[in-house]
């Protein structure tokens, strides 16, 4: 609560309001986040088997440039076998962070994996389909579902939340085109950010 009633030292209940409200956009922000992460990693997962292979992880590491990326992929697996469970492509693809897909997009790995991960987006036209245009506003979008997800204050610049709630929608739209309609039927954050400006 430190955070808070930094921001209004003279006012409590203030504070504690803006905490629940922190509380509940988080809440509302989760359907978009979840939707944009499982279709986001399902894409470039798709577009990855059909350049190499079905477990194209395993193939990472004999692969000049991409064998850094290894680490992440032994982790995963040591997980599952801890588990007693058999691995497979679903269960590492579904282990695998965020911070790993997104890093995919990455420069270093641009000449050895956009050609094949542009794809992913496939409602995006093509003049914009750059690499560029898609990892920076995929890493705003990671960065803020990490603060989401790790209990973080999110609720201090609403303009700066209705742009995020944008970009969730538009990288949808650019993965699948039904995205974003699925998503409005659990998306309550506009009138939310209405009600906010009207009592912060």
């Amino acid at each position: 609560m430190e955070k808070y009633f930094n921001r209004y030292p003279h006012n409590q209940e203030k504070a504690i309001e803006h905490y629940h409200l922190n509380i509940e956009l988080s809440e509302w922000f989760y359907p978009c986040l979840s939707i944009f992460e499982v279709s986001f990693r399902n894409n470039l997962n798709r577009e990855l088997s059909l350049e190499f292979v079905e477990e194209w992880f395993l193939k990472f590491e004999s692969i000049p440039g991409l064998r850094n990326l290894k680490t992440n992929i032994n982790t995963v697996q040591r997980h599952i076998v801890n588990r007693n469970e058999i691995i497979t492509p679903n269960k590492v693809v579904a282990e695998l962070t965020l911070g790993f897909w997104v890093r995919l997009l990455n420069a270093e790995y641009e000449l050895m994996l956009w050609k094949p991960l542009r794809k992913a987006f496939p409602n995006l036209k093509k003049e914009q389909r750059q690499r560029n245009n898609i990892s920076a506003p995929i890493n705003k979008i990671r960065n803020f579902r990490n603060r989401v997800f790790h209990h973080e204050p999110i609720a201090w610049n609403f303009e700066n939340l209705e742009k995020i709630h944008f970009d969730l929608l538009e990288v949808m739209f650019w993965l699948n085109t039904d995205l974003p309609n699925i998503a409005k039927r659990h998306d309550r954050i506009p009138q939310l950010l209405q009600k906010a400006k009207g009592k912060l």
